[in-house]
């Protein structure tokens, strides 16, 4: 009896903001990462996103550690990515005095 070693596509997809999703789930690549990064193990991560496949979190993990770079560089867009909307949304609402101006709306 042989074995069959068919490649298996990643459980990755794109959606329409770019972010990478993992196994038709909302958690994204990053989440992922962040996790692992921690020291979660593939069954800590499964256990806590357990809409995505424990196969597809080492799956994931296997694309990510064996491309460092690549995966590396799309973090890092997406972070910068991140920080420049973020901006923006400060800019728009000042985030100084939110505190006190919450407070003062509810007469506490």
């Amino acid at each position: 009896m042989s074995l069959a070693v068919d490649p298996e596509p990643v459980p990755l997809t794109r959606d329409e903001h770019g972010a990478w999703r993992v196994g038709g789930t909302r958690v994204t690549l990053e989440t992922l990462v962040a996790a692992f990064d921690r020291g979660d193990s593939p069954e800590d991560i499964h256990e806590q996103y357990p809409s995505v496949a424990l196969g597809d979190v080492y799956a994931v993990l296997t694309y990510c550690l064996r491309r460092p770079v690549s995966v590396k560089e799309y973090l890092t867009s997406r972070a910068v990515a991140g920080a420049e909307v973020q901006a923006r949304v400060e800019a728009a609402f000042p985030p100084g005095g939110l505190r006190a101006r919450l407070v003062s709306r509810l007469g506490l």
